[in-house]
C-alpha cells in the first residue's frame, strides 16, 4: 500500500494513514510503549497492505490500509442484505464505491451489487476517518461487517479500527479471523501489539514467534520486530528488547518508510538502558529520516543518510 504523502511520525506511534487504497490499515507498529498499553507508535510504522486501515506504523507496523484480492469468495455471505440499517453511520453522497481501492472492491464480488457498493462506501469512509476520528471510522467498519462479515478485507478493517480505538480484545479477535479467512500474516504486528494491550506480553511473544519472518514483506517484518521489542519491555527484559531490534533494516545510513519508527524504537530502548549518547544518535537519525521522507516521493525509494543529511539514491 502506498503512502499518501503524510510525513512519518517522529514519535514512533505509527498512526493510521490513508494511502489511496480506500480502507483503513495498520500493519506496522512504532516505538515500543513502556506502559504496557500494547500500541507501539509507528507504520507504519509499518506498511504493507493497500486497502485496510493502517497505523504506521507506530505499530502497525508500521502504518497506514491493506489491499487484498481473492478472499472470501468460496461461499456467499448469507448474513448480508441490501436493506439500510438504522444504526449505520451516514455516508456523504460524494463518497462512491470507487473511493475504495480496486483490489479491495474485488473481494466484494460475492455480494449483490447494491450490498457490495454500500460495503465499499463504508470501508472508504473508515479509511478516510481513521486518522481524525477513529471511533467513527470503527462505526463504518462495523456497518460493513454487518453486511459482509465473511469478507477478509471487512474483518481486517474492523480489527484495525478496533485497534485504533483501543479495543485490543476485539482487534485481536477480528485480526485472527482475518488471518484465518485470508491465510495472510501481514497484520501479525498488530496482533502482537493487541496481545500486549490486553496485558499478555508472553502470548504476544508466542504469537510473533509463530510467524515465518522470511515470508513477511519488509515493512511488516520491521513492524513485528518493534512490537516484539515492546513485549520484551513489558516483561522487563530490556536487553532482549534491544536484541529484537537488531535487524538488517537498522541501518543509520539508509532510510525507508519504516526507518523513523525503527530508529525511534531503538533510541527508546537504548535510553532505558542508560546508553544516552547512543540513544541521542538514533533519535537524531529518526528525526532526519522523518524529515527527508516527509518531503515527498515514493516510500519505497531508498534514501542515503550522511552527516545528518539525506539524499535520494538517484541524486
Amino acid at each position: 500500500m502506498k503512502r499518501d504523502g503524510a510525513s512519518p511520525r517522529r514519535d514512533g506511534a505509527g498512526a493510521p494513514r490513508r494511502d489511496g487504497a480506500g480502507a483503513p490499515r495498520r500493519d506496522g507498529a512504532g516505538a515500543p510503549r513502556r506502559d504496557g498499553a500494547g500500541a507501539p507508535r509507528r507504520e507504519g510504522g509499518y506498511q504493507g497492505r493497500d486497502s485496510a486501515p493502517r497505523r504506521d506504523d507506530r505499530s502497525s507496523g508500521g502504518r497506514g490500509f491493506p489491499q487484498r484480492a481473492g478472499t472470501g469468495r468460496d461461499r456467499p455471505d448469507r448474513q448480508s442484505d441490501d436493506r439500510p440499517r438504522h444504526d449505520d453511520p451516514a455516508i456523504p453522497e460524494d463518497i462512491t464505491p470507487n473511493d475504495l481501492h480496486s483490489s479491495a472492491r474485488n473481494e466484494l464480488k460475492t455480494l449483490s451489487k447494491e450490498n457490495a457498493d454500500e460495503v465499499a462506501r463504508h470501508l472508504a469512509m473508515a479509511a478516510k476517518l481513521i486518522d481524525e476520528d477513529p471511533a467513527l471510522a470503527h462505526q463504518h467498519a462495523l456497518a460493513a461487517s454487518r453486511r459482509a462479515g465473511r469478507i477478509a478485507i471487512v474483518r481486517e478493517s474492523l480489527g484495525i479500527t478496533a485497534y485504533a480505538t483501543g479495543d485490543f480484545a476485539l482487534a485481536l479477535r477480528e485480526l485472527r479471523t482475518y488471518r484465518r479467512i485470508s491465510g495472510k500474516d501481514d497484520q501479525i504486528a498488530l496482533m502482537v501489539d493487541s496481545e500486549r494491550g490486553i496485558g499478555r506480553p508472553d502470548r504476544a511473544l508466542e504469537t510473533g514467534r509463530a510467524a515465518d519472518r522470511s515470508k513477511l514483506p519488509t515493512p511488516v517484518r520491521v513492524a513485528l520486530a518493534i512490537a516484539m521489542s515492546g513485549a520484551r519491555l513489558d516483561l522487563g527484559d530490556t536487553e532482549l528488547a534491544l536484541g529484537e531490534l537488531q535487524i538488517p533494516e537498522l541501518d543509520p545510513d539508509r532510510a525507508f518508510e519504516w526507518s523513523p519508527a525503527l530508529f525511534a524504537a531503538h533510541a527508546a530502548v537504548l535510553e532505558d538502558l542508560g546508553r544516552d549518547d547512543e540513544a541521542a544518535f538514533w533519535a537524531e537519525r529518526a528525526d532526519v529520516a522523518a524529515d527527508a521522507l516527509g518531503m515527498g516521493g515514493d516510500d519505497e525509494d531508498e534514501i542515503f543518510v550522511e552527516d545528518g543529511l539525506i539524499e535520494d539514491e538517484e541524486s
